[in-house]
């Protein structure tokens, strides 16, 4: 393809690369005088991860925004396709590594599925599930209020933001016995039951947490700086909402209480009691309102969730699909417990075998496909499985919120100023680990 370049009097340069002449033509004589494109990044402006925004400024006003993804990529879908249906956990808590919990829930319902045993996932297993992720709605909600009040300049923000999500990442590590990634969601339960004393340390959490929310309301809704900065900006109503198929706080600040929780309860949601929390706004104000309101109701599930747990298995009672839970935390962390591995080794060979052919090849699945999803702390996380019968997902695709969310940015942005770009990107919380899946 030949490039042509040709000047008009005025003296502007235009460089034209195949396609009809008279549109080039025409198209160049539209071009305004000052038109300045900017990239902005690739960088990290309250994305949790590395965007790159195109920014087309007349002045300081945004007339274009598209956004740069990618660079992020992990090849996490078709690394599952080389794993074993309980290997993948691994690699799907590691996609929005700021809600690792909803990810492998999403997941594991659906293998559930699959298998055909979502009736027999143990209750306590259910509610377990529910408290880890109700937790993680918190931690990152707080991520998304600390880096976003930093980003316009509110840093006390980020700093408290920060110290109460160590109190919640100190519970992870109680319990999964990792801080982040912790794959601790297994198809048919969980990894292991909670540790003793792990509810009286999530008591105490959720007292410390009631009190310390009221630091966020006096900070950030009294003040007339963060008001400023976040009032009318990044507007999107309720119709542009559904057009782009945005989910989570972004719709919810629209005044819409979708919640799949309420609408589409998993993991007995049905049975919880909790209010869906909405504003009218339709702006970054809104959505930091809706997340504030979510933590609280989140403390809420949390403490239901104490007063349920009954004693109980956490895993499936089909030992051809139930990954061995035998899990004990010792000097070097996370691993079997030491009476279960005296079993298989030196007194049952059946045991051995059924173990070593568990977690080298993996259970089977019947072949077919399902969708399930559930309310992450950013909008709906669905995963679409296929299997084909065998011991690995055939393919797996995931629905990231963050992905779909991002497409609200030229929405946001377009016709505002340059300077209100960030705050509207803070609002959507991407995280970009969900997006370059």
């Amino acid at each position: 393809m030949s490039t042509v370049e040709f000047r008009e009097e005025s003296a502007a340069v235009f460089t034209v690369a195949g396609g009809d002449w008279d549109t080039v033509v025409d198209g160049a004589g539209e071009v305004p005088e000052e038109r300045v494109v900017v990239n902005m990044g690739p960088q990290h402006p309250s994305t949790h991860g590395v965007l790159r925004l195109i920014l087309e400024l007349a002045g300081e006003t945004v007339t274009d925004a598209r956004c740069g993804i990618g660079y992020l990529h992990t090849g996490i879908e078709k690394n599952l396709e080389y794993r074993t249906w309980t290997q993948a956990v691994t690699f799907i808590t590691r996609m929005d590594y700021l809600a690792p919990f909803a990810n492998e829930v999403a997941y594991c319902l659906a293998v559930e599925k699959l298998l055909g045993i979502t009736e027999q996932v143990p209750e306590r297993a259910s509610v377990i599930r529910v408290l880890l992720m109700e937790l993680n709605r918190i931690s990152s909600h707080l991520v998304s209020i600390a880096t976003g009040g930093m980003e316009i300049g509110a840093l006390t923000v980020m700093t408290i933001g920060f110290r109460e999500r160590e109190l919640v990442l100190d519970l992870f590590e109680l319990i999964t016995g990792l801080r982040m990634n912790h794959a601790f969601v297994r198809p048919g339960g969980v990894a292991r039951d909670l540790p003793e004393g792990a509810d009286e340390h999530i008591a105490g959490f959720v007292k410390v947490m009631r009190e310390r929310i009221r630091d966020y309301e006096q900070l950030c809704t009294a003040n007339r700086i963060f008001l400023a900065r976040t009032r009318d900006i990044g507007y999107l109503d309720l119709a542009g909402c559904l057009a782009l198929g945005i989910t989570g706080p972004i719709l919810r600040a629209a005044g819409l209480p979708h919640d799949l929780r309420k609408s589409e309860p998993y993991c007995g949601y049905e049975n919880y009691e909790f209010d869906v929390a909405t504003w009218d706004g339709c702006d970054a104000y809104g959505r930091f309102r809706v997340r504030l309101e979510e933590i609280r109701q989140s403390l809420s599930i949390v403490e239901q969730c104490l007063d349920r747990l009954r004693p109980g298995p956490v895993m499936v009672a089909d030992r051809k699909i139930a990954w061995p839970a035998q899990l004990t935390v010792g000097g070097d962390g996370l691993g079997n417990d030491h009476e279960y591995v005296r079993e298989i080794m030196g007194e049952s060979m059946e045991s051995l075998i059924h173990h070593f052919k568990l977690v080298s090849e993996g259970f089977r699945v019947p072949p077919g496909q399902v969708y399930s999803a559930v309310e992450s702390p950013r909008g709906e996380m669905g995963v679409h499985a296929v299997s084909d019968g065998g011991t690995r997902p055939y393919r797996v695709h995931m629905r990231d919120p963050s992905f779909v969310n991002l497409q609200a940015v030229p929405a946001m942005c377009e016709g505002g100023m340059v300077a209100d770009v960030i705050a509207s990107i803070a609002s959507i919380d991407p995280v970009m680990g969900g997006v370059d899946r």
